[in-house]
C-alpha cells in the first residue's frame, strides 16, 4: 500500500521566504486593505467612547451632581455604539469580500500553476496533496487579506492607546500591569514558535489521509473485490490518529496561551485591587478614575488575547504559504517552453537516437534504443511485461526526458521544441482511458472544444460510438459518469478513439487501444482504427495479432532493448523472438481473420542477456 505520510521535499521553506509571499499578496490588495484599516480606527475610536465616559459618570454626575452631564454623555454614548456597529459592518463586507477574492485568485493562480508541472511530478504526489495545496491552503490566507491582519494591527493600536490613558491615570499601576503583560507577550512568541512547525504538518497529514481516502473510494471496486475494507479501515484510522495527535499538540499549545492569559489577567486583577486600592485611600485616584482605569485595562488585556488567538490563525497562514511557495518554485512545462523553439509544420518522423532511460539513478528502463519511424508509418511494440514499451511511448509524448541520447521529430531534438506546439498534433489512445464527469458529447470533444456536433457524429461513426449513444434517452448529452463509470469498458474505448480522431493528429500513440474489446467490437473498429492511422505516424502497444500484422515496423523489446525489428512476416521467417511469441499464443490465429479477439500475451519476460543479436529485418 502506499505510504500515508506525504512524500518529503528536498527544498525547505523558510519563513522569510513565506513572509515575502504574504507581503506580495498584501500589497496587491492594498486598496481595500488601507479602506478596512481607516474603518478599523475609526470602530476602535468610538469603542473607547463608553470606558471613558464611566469617569465623568461617576465623579462628575453622581459624585458632584451635574445631571446636565447626563444627556451629552449618553448621546455620545448611543452616537459611538452606532457608528461602530455600522463600522463593524463595513470591515466585515469590505474585508471579508477582498479575502474571498484573494483566495479565488489564488487557487486560480495555483491550479494554473500545478497544472502545468511536468508528469513525473504527478507520478510522485497523491491526488490528495494536490488537492490541499489547491483548497486549503490558499483557504489559511484570508486571515491575511481578510479581517485576521487588520484586527491585529487594530488590536495592537486599541491596547497601545489604552497603556497611554493607563499611565495617565497612574503610571505606578501601569507599571505593574505592563510587567505581566510582557511575561504574556513572551509566552506567546515562544508558543508561536512550537505552533507552526504543527500547523504546517497538520496540512501534510490532512492532504495524505484525505488522498488515501479519495484513493479507496475510486477504487471501491477493488477494495470490495477482494474484501480489503478492514485494511483501510487500518489505514484511514491510521492516518486519523496521526491527525488527532496533531490537534491535540496544537490545542495543547494553544490551552497553554489561554491558560497564561488567565493568569496574567488575574495577576493584573490583583495589582489592581492592591496598588489601586492604596491609592484612592490616598487620594491619589479617584473612584472614577478607578472605573475607568478598570475599563481601559479591559480594552488593554483583551486585544492582547485576541492577538494570541489572530496571530495562531496568521501563523497557519504562513504555514500554508510555506508549502504554496514550495510548489510555485518548481519550474512548469510552460516555464521551459520559454527558451524552445516554435513547431511550425510536423511531417512525423520519430528517431529514438542511442536513448537510454532511467525512473531510479542506476536501474535503467531503457538502453542505447535507436530506431527511426518515418512519416506515416506505423511502429508496433511487442515484449514481456516490464520490458519498456509504456516508457518508449512515454518519451515519444515527452512527459519523461531520456536520460541519455535524443528523441528527434523531423530531425530536431523533441528536447529543443515547445511542448505544447508539439503536443498539439498528438492523438493519444490509452488501455485505461480517462473520461471526465460529463456529455459523451463533451468527452469526445475534448481534444478539440471548438468541433461541431457534425465533427462529433463524423468521428463517432468512424469510431463506433454512435451505435451505443444514440440508444441512449439523451443521446449525446448523456452523462457518462466520473471516469466514464456508467459505459462499459468498450464504449469507453470507442469514446477514446472517437476523441483522438477528432484531434487529428500527426503522431498517435494506440497503447492497448482495443485491450476492453471483444471480437465482435474490435471487428467493428478496425476499420475506424485503419481510417485513424491512414497518413499518421502511429505508435501502437498492442497484445493482438490484428492490431500489429499491418504495422510497417515491429520492435520487440527485451529488458529494455530492442532484441528484434521488422515486418509481421521478416520476424517471423527470421525465426526468434517475435516468432516464438507468435506460435505460442497464435496457432489458431494464423489467418487474421479466424478470430481476431485472441490475446497476443506475451510469456513472462526473460533476462535480456539471454537474447542473441541479428541483422536487418534482425535482432539487435
Amino acid at each position: 500500500m502506499p505510504p500515508l505520510e506525504e512524500k518529503p521535499k528536498k527544498k525547505r521553506i523558510t519563513f522569510s521566504a513565506a513572509w515575502r509571499e504574504s507581503r506580495e499578496l498584501i500589497w496587491r490588495y492594498r486598496g481595500r486593505l488601507a479602506i478596512g484599516f481607516l474603518i478599523m480606527i475609526v470602530n476602535r475610536l468610538a469603542g473607547l467612547v463608553l470606558p471613558a465616559s464611566t469617569k465623568y459618570l461617576i465623579d462628575d454626575v453622581i459624585t458632584s451632581g451635574n445631571r446636565s452631564l447626563l444627556t451629552p454623555l449618553a448621546g455620545a454614548v448611543i452616537l459611538a455604539t452606532l457608528i461602530q456597529a455600522a463600522s463593524s459592518f463595513a470591515l466585515m463586507r469590505i474585508l471579508g469580500v477582498a479575502a474571498q477574492r484573494a483566495i479565488t485568485d489564488l487557487r486560480r493562480e495555483i491550479e494554473e500553476h500545478v497544472i502545468r508541472l511536468p508528469v513525473r511530478y504527478f507520478d510522485s504526489t497523491q491526488t490528495g496533496v494536490l488537492l490541499s495545496r489547491v483548497m486549503n491552503d490558499a483557504d489559511g490566507i484570508r486571515n491575511l487579506i481578510g479581517t485576521g491582519l487588520v484586527q491585529l494591527i487594530g488590536g495592537f493600536i486599541t491596547a497601545g492607546i489604552a497603556v497611554g490613558v493607563l499611565f495617565y491615570l497612574n503610571w505606578r499601576l501601569t507599571a505593574g500591569t505592563l510587567v505581566a503583560l510582557l511575561v504574556f507577550a513572551g509566552g506567546m512568541a515562544i508558543a508561536f514558535t512550537k505552533l507552526r512547525p504543527i500547523f504546517r504538518e497538520r496540512s501534510k497529514l490532512i492532504a495524505a489521509v484525505s488522498g488515501r481516502l479519495t484513493e479507496s473510494f475510486g477504487g471501491i471496486r477493488i477494495v470490495k473485490s477482494y474484501v480489503a475494507e478492514r485494511r483501510e479501515d487500518y489505514v484511514f484510522t491510521k492516518g486519523a490518529h496521526s491527525l488527532f495527535r496533531n490537534v491535540a499538540s496544537s490545542m495543547t499549545g494553544i490551552g497553554a496561551v489561554t491558560a497564561l492569559s488567565s493568569v496574567v489577567i488575574g495577576a493584573i486583577g490583583a495589582v489592581m485591587m492592591w496598588v489601586g486600592g492604596n491609592d484612592i485611600i490616598a487620594g491619589r485616584m479617584t473612584l472614577g478614575d478607578f472605573i475607568m482605569y478598570v475599563f481601559f485595562t479591559g480594552l488593554m488585556a483583551a486585544p492582547m488575547i485576541h492577538i494570541a488567538s489572530i496571530g495562531t490563525q496568521i501563523t497557519e497562514a504562513f504555514a500554508g504559504l510555506d508549502r504554496i511557495r514550495e510548489i510555485r518554485s518548481m519550474a512548469t512545462e510552460d516555464d521551459e517552453d520559454a527558451t524552445r523553439l516554435p513547431v511550425a509544420e510536423v511531417a512525423g518522423q520519430v528517431a529514438f537516437d542511442d536513448v537510454s532511460f532511467e525512473y531510479n539513478e542506476g536501474v535503467p528502463v531503457l538502453k542505447q534504443v535507436s530506431f527511426t519511424a518515418p512519416a506515416g508509418s506505423t511502429t508496433a511494440l511487442v515484449g514481456s511485461s516490464g520490458s519498456g514499451k509504456s516508457t518508449l511511448m512515454s518519451l515519444v509524448m515527452a512527459f519523461n526526458r531520456p536520460t541519455q541520447g535524443r528523441v528527434l521529430l523531423d530531425g530536431r531534438d523533441l528536447a529543443t521544441l515547445r511542448l505544447r506546439d508539439y503536443r498539439s498534433r498528438l492523438g493519444i489512445v490509452l488501455q485505461d482511458n480517462f473520461l471526465f464527469d460529463g456529455t459523451a458529447a463533451s468527452n469526445i470533444r475534448f481534444s478539440r472544444p471548438d468541433a461541431t456536433m457534425e465533427d462529433v457524429r463524423r468521428v463517432s461513426k468512424i469510431a463506433h460510438c454512435d451505435e451505443f449513444i444514440e440508444g441512449f434517452p439523451d443521446k449525446y448529452e448523456t452523462i457518462v459518469g466520473e471516469r466514464g463509470v456508467r459505459l462499459s469498458g468498450g464504449q469507453r474505448q470507442r469514446v477514446a478513439i472517437a476523441r483522438a480522431i477528432l484531434a487529428n493528429p500527426s503522431v498517435l500513440l494506440l497503447d492497448e487501444a482495443t485491450s476492453s474489446l471483444d471480437s465482435e467490437s474490435e471487428a467493428l473498429i478496425q476499420d475506424g482504427l485503419r481510417a485513424l492511422r491512414a497518413g499518421r505516424t502511429t505508435f501502437v502497444i498492442a497484445h493482438r495479432l490484428s492490431t500489429i500484422i499491418s504495422a510497417d515496423q515491429i520492435l520487440v523489446l527485451e529488458g529494455g532493448q530492442i532484441v528484434e525489428r521488422g515486418t509481421h512476416d521478416e520476424l517471423l521467417a527470421l525465426g526468434g523472438r517475435y516468432k516464438q511469441l507468435y506460435d505460442k499464443q497464435f496457432k489458431l490465429e494464423r489467418d487474421r481473420f479466424i478470430n481476431p479477439g485472441e490475446d497476443f500475451t506475451p510469456e513472462p519476460e526473460r533476462p535480456a542477456e539471454a537474447v542473441q543479436g541479428g541483422g536487418g529485418p534482425r535482432r539487435d
